[in-house]
This record gives structure tokens, C-alpha cells and sequence, in this order.
């Protein structure tokens, strides 16, 4: 072999070596697995999802031989808190008010999916006779869970009228306190949403309207900033999870209904009447980032939330 051959050769090896030092030091994506991965559980209204997820232990499955922890954490405060101590990993089905609130205080959220969609769920009720409309709802006491999603359902059908929740004496209270007044007659119209608007109906109350043209009522999944940097890999298993068992629910619907019902204490037919009120698709659309704009827009004018969140952010 010639000087000038060897020479080229050399240097053609010194090159390959040189790449493949090089490619083995590029910093490669973290697919190790958290030793725990908690997950918050919340049952109502109808979450059939998170149902069929626990009894039939897909995350176990699928993060073997990790430790899965579902905490029984059922209200937005207490994810975002949970959230941001670190405690919780998986805020799965949280509403979009307290996304927005958790942000807005500096909590680093990152929206993963939608959990749900579901604006037929989302109800004004009236027992009265006297009550057949939204302009009726004028100067009369309406009793509902202050800065929920049923708020900005109330406050939304009042716009639409002309009117805004100055308008109506507005009584805050949790969704059962407000069927029961409803019940007993101490409010003229209540906001309940899935069970208790079922029930409220079944005892005489009226349907004043929903939340179709007016609210989707979407509920998210969230994780951390921080934990998603650290286990994007963990996270996308997680989503792919989730959406194969949203497939699994389209093609076995009596199976899963049965075990909603049996999880809820629903009777099958209040399940099937509230199933076919949500839409579980966990595709991020166009349409839920300007519902949740909207959502922002609303906490912000009644003075619910103080610092604006980049909404898009949130999803990037």
C-alpha cells in the first residue's frame, strides 16, 4: 500500500472513530422509569376512563415493576397542590379553572391531553313555575360552586341575555348543598353538574339550560414542567395508556358501563344517560385551547384570577 493510500485510510478511520466517540457522549432521551408514579383518582361525575385504568391495572402493566399510587385526590385545589409539593405526578381529570389558577400563581403546569369533554353534563336546574327561562333567573337566588365551571356556565347563559350574575342573587355552596336547597326550597335554581343534576331531575326540577353553545366543560391532564422534562418518556407511555383504554371503552361499552356503575353506585341506567353525555377523545384541539382562553377570559373579569397565563403555553 502507498504512503498517500495509508494516509487516507488512517484518516478516514481517525474520522469514524471520532463520530462514534462523539454520537455515544450526545445526551440520549431519559427513558428510566420513576421507582413511584402517583396518579390522582377521581370518579365523579363519570369518569370511566380512570375506572376502567384502576380495576384493571394497565399503568401497572405498563410500568412494571414501578410502584403506581392512585391518591384519592377529587377536587382542582388539591391536584395543583399536590402537583406542586410533588407529590402527585399525574393530575388526571382536572378542571380548566384550576389549571388556569395553579399557572397563574406560578405552579409550572403542562397540559398532556384532554380527560373529558362534556357541556351537556353541566346544568341549571329550577323547581319553581316561575322559572322557565334565563331572564327569569333575574333577582332571584341561584346557589352554585363559585369559580367552577358551572359558574362560568351561570355567568355565560346571563350574557346571552343581557345579564350578568350581578343580576341574580348569587349563594356560594358545593354542588350537594345547592341540590339540597334546591330541594327544600331555599334557592330558586341551583347549578349541579352529572349525578346530582340526574337526581335533582328525577325529583321534579326542570332542565333551565346546559352547557351546549355556552361551556365544554373540559376537564385535562396535567403534569409538571420539571417531571415532564425529566420523564417525557414516562409521560408519553402514560398518554398512550390512557389512549388505548378510551379505545378499549368505545368497543366494550357494557363491560365498562357495568363497572362504572358498580364504582359509582349509579343505577346502569343514570351511567348509560351520563356516558353519552362526554366526549373522552384525548386529542388536543384547536377548539380547547379558545375554550380555554375563554375560561381565563371569564376568571379574569370577575376578578378570580389576577395574573394572565400564556394559554397556548400551557400546551406547548
Amino acid at each position: 500500500m502507498k504512503r498517500n493510500d495509508q494516509k487516507i485510510l488512517l484518516a478516514f478511520v481517525f474520522a469514524v472513530v471520532c463520530v462514534l466517540m462523539l454520537s455515544g457522549c450526545t445526551p440520549k432521551a431519559n427513558t428510566s422509569v420513576p421507582a413511584r408514579i402517583s396518579v390522582s383518582f377521581v370518579t365523579s361525575p363519570l369518569n370511566v376512563p380512570s375506572i376502567l385504568e384502576k380495576q384493571k391495572r394497565l399503568f401497572e402493566e405498563e410500568f412494571r415493576p414501578a410502584s403506581v399510587e392512585w391518591l384519592n385526590l377529587t377536587t382542582g385545589p388539591q391536584q395543583t397542590q399536590a402537583l406542586a409539593s410533588g407529590d402527585l405526578h399525574f393530575a388526571h381529570a382536572i378542571g380548566a379553572t384550576s389549571v388556569l389558577l395553579a399557572a397563574s400563581q406560578g405552579v409550572n403546569l403542562k397540559i398532556v391531553g384532554v380527560y373529558s369533554r362534556g357541556p351537556k353534563s353541566f346544568m341549571i336546574l329550577a323547581k319553581s313555575d316561575a322559572i322557565v327561562s334565563i331572564t327569569d333567573l333575574k333577582g332571584k337566588k341561584v346557589g352554585g360552586p363559585k369559580g367552577t365551571v358551572l359558574d362560568q356556565l351561570l355567568a355565560a347563559a346571563l350574557k346571552t341575555k343581557g345579564l350578568t350574575e350581578q343580576d341574580v342573587d348569587f349563594i356560594s355552596m358545593d354542588i350537594p348543598l345547592a341540590a339540597a336547597a334546591l330541594e327544600s326550597g331555599s334557592i330558586d335554581a341551583a347549578l349541579l353538574a352529572g349525578p346530582a343534576a340526574l337526581k335533582a331531575e328525577d325529583a321534579g326540577a326542570r332542565i333551565i339550560t346546559d352547557g351546549q353553545g355556552l361551556t365544554n366543560g373540559t376537564i385535562f391532564t396535567v403534569v409538571t414542567r420539571d417531571f415532564y422534562a425529566k420523564n417525557r418518556d414516562t409521560v408519553n407511555r402514560f398518554m398512550n395508556v390512557h389512549r388505548e383504554a378510551v379505545d378499549y371503552m368505545l368497543n366494550n361499552r357494557p363491560e365498562v358501563l357495568e363497572m362504572a356503575a358498580i364504582e359509582t353506585g349509579l343505577t346502569q341506567t343514570q351511567t348509560d344517560t351520563l356516558y353519552g353525555w362526554y366526549d373522552f377523545d384525548p386529542a388536543i384541539r384547536p377548539e380547547d385551547i379558545v375554550e380555554l382562553k375563554q375560561t381565563q377570559d371569564f376568571l379574569l373579569e370577575n376578578g378570580l384570577q389576577r395574573n394572565k397565563v400564556d394559554v397556548e403555553g400551557l400546551f406547548e
